[in-house]
């Protein structure tokens, strides 16, 4: 039966594991001139290390999901965490770009193993309130990697030099490992392991199958499509558009980064009094409306400085949707959570992706695009809460979970 909470050791693992991507992406980025000039590659060719890497993760958890279905989380999570230090370390010894483009696809690849078979460690270890509860706290911990890897990364750019950020991620890497190693066990014994895990077509055919799973998934991936919105303009919304010094666009990044982990803590604590399903509603209520409101501001060409208080509000009323929209949509499908993590996690990034380029569109003074981005994004995953969430109690949908597990065994 699986326990009522997580140890925290497990958790700051899995934590970290789900920081994989901000490390790996953000803070190497201040060296991307440095990295140019030596490689002698353009901007564009230096841009493609950071898109093969988000397509290595975006498909390696579709793989790795699926795969600890069949064999387990530990042997995968382990193998994949070994892969992921050594293309870290081939990405710090790249002679040329060449290399250093593919050793980047094989740590995301790679790197994606961490993320999803996390995600299915705590579907596996806890159900119901707890799974929320650890679901928000794990991408709450998580969450601060955003904020301190480029800060840490322009730190590092003249001390160490983009090799030696990159040398920086690989050993953080390494130290994921050793926690992999140490703290995590396996959670998913052959005994649990259903007949429909057998196939990797197999899960992601149950997953996607679950009108009940769907809905959440929409609702996790859209606010996340706002995030990465919001993330992808900030640079040029805060600075060109209100007029901050890069200082000041770090403050205001930063104060964003702890309204996003602070609404994360307040939900841990809500979420035994107050249903996921019904947090979710209430914080997407309040994104979209943040969203509109950007839009309205917008629209009426008000004062700069009036812009970073919907985006506040956007941010952080993430922290209390997609930890339970997780909850929720791996509440359904325990069975096969490698699978059901591994849809999740490809949503999430191949939206992500999708969103990222178009707040560019209206140029870097235009504050109208990127509001209407995130309005768009917004407006989308409150529907998808409103139609689409599951009415019924996660301690039901265990209970259901439960009995088809028996059924196949």
């Amino acid at each position: 039966m699986p326990a009522t909470s997580i140890r925290w050791p497990l958790l700051l693992v899995l934590a970290s594991l789900a920081a994989v991507a901000p490390v790996a992406t953000d803070l190497y980025l201040p060296g991307f001139p440095a990295m140019g000039d030596d490689l002698g590659a353009d901007a564009s060719g230096i841009q493609l290390t950071l898109t093969t890497f988000l397509v290595g993760m975006a498909l390696g958890q579709l793989v790795m999901g699926p795969l600890s279905d069949r064999f387990g989380r530990r042997t995968p999570l382990v193998a994949s965490a070994a892969v992921c230090v050594v293309a870290a370390v081939a990405c710090a010894l790249a002679p040329n770009l060449g290399v250093l483009v593919a050793a980047r696809l094989v740590q995301g690849f790679a790197g994606a193993g961490g993320m999803v078979i996390g995600r299915a460690v705590i579907a596996d270890v806890v159900t119901g309130a707890a799974a929320a509860k650890a679901f928000t706290l794990m991408l709450t911990v998580g969450g601060v990697a955003p904020v301190l890897a480029p800060l840490v990364g322009g730190l590092l750019a003249g001390p160490v030099g983009w090799r030696g950020m990159l040398w920086t991620v690989a050993i953080l890497c390494g130290l994921m490992l050793v926690g992999v190693l140490l703290v995590v066990e396996e959670t998913h014994p052959p005994k649990t392991r259903s007949q429909g895990s057998t196939s990797w077509l197999a899960g992601l055919r149950t997953v996607t199958g679950r009108g009940a799973y769907r809905g959440p998934v929409a609702v996790f991936a859209l606010s996340f499509a706002v995030m990465m919105a919001y993330i992808s303009a900030s640079p040029f919304l805060y600075q060109s558009v209100v007029g901050l010094s890069e200082i000041g666009y770090g403050v205001a990044f930063g104060i964003n980064a702890v309204g996003l982990i602070g609404a994360g803590w307040v939900t841990s604590r809500l979420v035994d009094r107050i249903t996921p399903r019904d947090l979710v509603r209430g914080a997407i209520t309040v994104q979209v409306l943040a969203c509109l409101g950007f839009v309205v501001l917008a629209l009426a060409g008000a004062p700069g400085w009036t812009y970073p208080v919907p985006v506040f509000l956007a941010v952080t009323a993430n922290g209390a949707i997609m930890g339970n929209a997780a909850a929720l949509a791996m509440s359904e499908v325990r069975e096969v959570a490698g699978s059901g993590s591994a849809v999740l996690g490809f949503s999430q990034f191949a939206l992500g992706a999708v969103v990222s380029p178009l707040v560019g569109l209206g140029g870097e003074d235009s504050a109208l695009v990127p509001a209407l981005v995130m309005a768009t994004a917004s407006v989308l995953g409150f529907t998808a809460s409103r139609v689409g969430l599951p009415v019924r109690p996660l301690t039901q949908v265990v209970a259901s979970s439960s009995s088809t597990e028996t059924a196949t065994s």
